[in-house]
């Protein structure tokens, strides 16, 4: 029987196709921190720990506060108070209790955090049923800093 030759066609990514159009491995991208989220395992209104890998990334640039601002919650931007802890580790201390209490933040929700320069981290609440929650707010004050009055955003039902 004689062996016939088979040419390949194409353009796959089979062996011997040259260079390779893969990205490269996780390990050697940038870390770029501008999304996290964290779950609300113990009381909601106490200061939450945010990833460690945002501290490392914040290492020798540690903002003393952001500011939050709810997607779809108007323009009011809520002050919260950074802490480092000195052994890497970063909280969202005081000013969370106001934030938590307005978006009714509750056990077993998730937080998504995105940073959008300038300290600003717009923020997406997702309930116990992992679904997203909605806000809407009349409220037309941009910062809660001269604020002490909670003026809680609206979740339609």
């Amino acid at each position: 029987m004689a062996s016939t030759s088979r040419t390949r066609t194409g353009r796959g990514r089979g062996r011997g196709s040259g260079s390779s159009s893969l990205p490269p491995p996780p390990s050697t991208l940038p870390l770029i921190i501008e999304e996290f989220f964290i779950v609300v395992y113990e009381d909601p209104l106490v200061k939450k720990e945010l990833p460690k890998k945002c501290a490392d990334y914040l290492d020798g640039q540690e903002p003393a506060k952001v500011y939050l601002r709810a997607a779809d919650c108007g323009p009011r931007l809520w002050t919260v108070e950074v802490l480092f802890d000195g052994q890497g580790r970063m909280y969202l201390d005081k000013g969370w209790e106001k934030f938590a209490i307005a978006h009714g933040v509750d056990f077993g929700w998730f937080v998504h955090f995105k940073y959008e320069g300038d300290d600003v981290l717009t923020v997406k609440v997702f309930d116990g049923t992992m679904c997203r929650r909605y806000y809407y707010s009349d409220d037309e004050d941009t910062d809660d800093e001269s604020d002490d009055d909670v003026k809680p955003c609206i979740h339609p039902l």
